[in-house]
């Protein structure tokens, strides 16, 4: 489990505060996914997770250790995907050498199997790959050292459609009850269909808050995520698209469970239109 207990952090004495007696709680077995604008906390959140940045005030927990200590054997639990890095220029082989024997639970077998799925050789240079290829190399070893903890910062950007469904597939094929996801990124469409809960942030009041905080059978269980000709009369937000208006309405017994709009849901809570706290109640802020 990470807790963040009343944290408040900025980044320098002159900047405004990024977050204040800030409160979160993230369970372990799920993929999350974790949304906001530019300016919302998300990378600052994913640091402050793996005890690169420190909080002014409140504490940062990952398994009841305190993330600021850094201590090896929290280090082993946790792994960071940021969305700019280098790799180092030498063999992947080499790479794995090196790297792998600071993660006790790294399986050579689950790293060849993501990179054959990734369509890349494990007979290969790292100088020599674009970008994304990097990337997918960097996934491919993030999931083969098995921590408990992976945190990936927009891990699709610079990949292609083929790509991004490969990514798709490897993060549901590598994911277990005891391994926590969390996907920070703009990028609703690409990770849709992998979360298990939906962390939405915004911060157009100055620090950041938390307006959505779900779990995505209890949106699906409580909302219809529907596109007509015209918007229901109970819909708590539409907007119109060229098939007709999507639309977010409560779901009424007798209707069929349909499938989450993560893109409609970003719009909708980002217009304060309602809001979903952490114990997945509904906050009307229209009435």
């Amino acid at each position: 489990m990470i807790q963040l207990k009343d944290v408040t952090f900025r980044y320098a004495s002159d900047q405004p505060n990024v977050f204040e007696e800030f409160n979160l709680e993230l369970q372990a077995g799920r993929i999350y996914g974790l949304l906001g604008p530019n300016g919302s906390g998300k990378s600052t959140l994913i640091y402050l997770f793996m005890g690169l940045l420190h909080p002014l005030t409140g504490q940062v927990t990952v398994d009841g250790k305190d993330a600021s200590r850094r201590q090896q054997s929290l280090l082993q639990e946790l792994y960071i995907v940021p969305e700019e890095f280098e790799l180092p220029s030498m063999t992947l082989a080499d790479y794995v050498t090196i790297y792998s024997p600071f993660y006790p639970r790294f399986s050579r077998d689950v790293f060849n199997q993501c990179l054959q799925e990734f369509g890349l050789p494990a007979s290969l240079h790292i100088s020599r790959l674009s970008m994304g290829q990097k990337k997918k190399v960097l996934i491919a070893f993030a999931l083969a050292c098995g921590t408990r903890y992976l945190l990936m910062d927009e891990p699709t950007n610079g990949l292609d459609i083929q790509s991004k469904k490969q990514f798709r597939k490897v993060i549901a094929m590598n994911m277990t009850d005891e391994r926590t996801i969390i996907i920070a990124t703009h990028q609703v469409h690409d990770v849709e269909q992998l979360l298990d809960h939906v962390l939405i942030l915004s911060n157009d009041g100055g620090t950041s808050e938390v307006l959505c905080d779900a779990m995505v059978p209890h949106l699906t269980e409580h909302f219809s995520f529907t596109c007509e000709a015209e918007p229901p009369a109970e819909a708590l937000y539409s907007e119109r698209t060229p098939n007709g208006y999507a639309a977010i309405a409560p779901r009424r017994p007798d209707d069929e469970e349909t499938p989450m709009n993560l893109e409609l849901l970003y719009a909708a809570v980002q217009s304060r239109k309602f809001i979903v706290n952490s114990g997945n109640k509904l906050t009307d802020t229209n009435k």
